[in-house]
């Protein structure tokens, strides 16, 4: 298959470039990718989305952005990506399926993956109690007591937001100090709604229709072990994403973290006609509006590109 324009990713970014560059008569293709949607499919209800004053299911927002994208012409592949080469034009990736597809111009907008604990628990009450951005869902523990899992500082800043809108906040740590800045560190040992537990590991979550609790263990392995259950009402993971960029580093320019790194404000890689958008190239807010305004930027972009080497 050949294309003008093809997006990776099916997240905000990659439905709003499909927006972007059907209107402009681009007839993109974009690969949906092994989570459709993107991360915010694993929340609940979307309460800061513009347009929406009751809110919104995120499943019901992003299937909304699905078929715009393909109201205006945009051709969507329920696929994966499993090889690509960025390294000749046209650009060539490969799905899982053997399909090759050869573009003009890419925009990647893979996303980021959260890291989790690895507990069973954390999948079993996923959007019921547990959950990884605590910007999207705090609102949602307003005087409820909630637990934040990291001792950096994301997790630091996670635990001072949520402190705003919790009656009571608990950082666990598993190390018996905080890596965070001293700054944050500051801000969260001198809050009086956040208490912090060093040395201090999770072991699993209980609950009936949702996160009532935490199984937690005290100095693990050493002579002052002990176990014992933390009520809590939400538990949030904020010990960092990982990028998922790891296909095309042979050829673009990433960050320490494996962010893809891009020109000033704009979409463009190192690489002419490789645009990225979203949380893959944003090591920092992590949003569906932000997202979408790049993959707004990101099309709009590979618009320019196309035509100028028409």
């Amino acid at each position: 298959m050949k294309t003008k324009l093809l997006i990776i990713g099916s997240g905000p970014a990659g439905y709003t470039a499909g927006v972007y560059a059907g209107r402009a008569g681009i007839e993109p293709v974009l690969i949906e990718g092994i989570q459709p949607g993107g991360q915010l499919t694993t929340t609940t209800e979307v309460e800061n989305f513009p347009g929406f004053p009751e809110g919104i299911d995120a499943n019901e927002l992003m299937e909304n952005m699905r078929q715009q994208a393909e109201r205006f012409g945009t051709k969507i592949l329920s696929n994966i990506v499993t090889k690509a080469d960025l390294g000749t034009k046209p650009y060539k990736v490969w799905l899982d399926d053997g399909e090759e597809i050869q573009a003009d111009a890419v925009i990647i907008a893979t996303g980021a993956s959260a890291k989790y604990l690895g507990l069973a628990d954390e999948q079993k009450f996923m959007g019921q109690g547990v959950s990884a951005c605590a910007t999207c869902d705090g609102f949602f523990y307003r005087k409820k007591v909630v637990a934040v899992v990291g001792g950096g500082d994301t997790a630091c800043e996670e635990a001072s937001y949520l402190a705003g809108l919790a009656s009571k906040v608990y950082l666990i740590v598993r190390k018996p100090f905080l890596r965070a800045s001293q700054i944050m560190q500051d801000r969260v040992l001198n809050n009086e709604k956040i208490e912090v537990l060093f040395e201090t590991n999770t072991l699993g979550l209980y609950g009936e229709n949702g996160v009532e609790g935490a199984h937690l263990i005290y100095k693990k392995g050493e002579a002052g072990e002990r176990k014992y259950d933390l009520p809590i009402d939400g538990f949030f993971l904020a010990i960092g994403h990982h990028p998922n960029s790891d296909l095309f580093a042979p050829w673009l320019k990433r960050d320490e973290l494996g962010y893809i790194m891009t020109d000033g404000d704009s979409p463009r890689t190192n690489v002419a006609g490789v645009f990225a958008a979203g949380d893959v190239a944003d090591p920092h807010y992590r949003q569906a509006i932000i997202a979408a305004a790049s993959g707004a930027k990101a099309a709009m972009e590979a618009e320019k590109y196309i035509k100028d080497h028409e």
